[in-house]
């Protein structure tokens, strides 16, 4: 089993999506952070169903790292309810995996 971990998160531009991205970065939160621009949204909020165009963050984080991951996207996302979402890789490139454990702050 992998340490490594796939968070996703989803933010309202290109803009807030790199801010929030090199923050996770410099705190070595992340390995890195992919951004994938123009996703539709269509969701139920607040008893209604909304559509939004958004930005994919793609976080590759540590499960030890995930809890501070978590905690920065809550307190650094414009949404009231920002999605923050792990995702277990159990495969990968040996080399990948490794170098993200290693990029990322051993977290306590």
């Amino acid at each position: 089993m992998s340490e490594a971990r796939i968070v996703l998160t989803t933010i309202g531009s290109a803009e807030e999506g790199r801010k929030l991205a090199r923050l996770l970065v410099d705190r070595q939160l992340a390995a890195c952070v992919n951004l994938v621009p123009r996703i539709e949204s269509i969701y139920r909020w607040q008893g209604a169903v909304d559509q939004a165009e958004e930005v994919l963050l793609i976080i590759k984080t540590t499960r030890s790292a995930f809890p501070k991951v978590q905690e920065t996207i809550q307190e650094n996302h414009p949404y009231d309810l920002p999605e923050c979402v792990s995702v277990e890789v159990d495969a990968g490139s040996e080399r990948y995996l490794s170098w993200i454990s290693e990029s990322v702050f051993p977290q306590k």
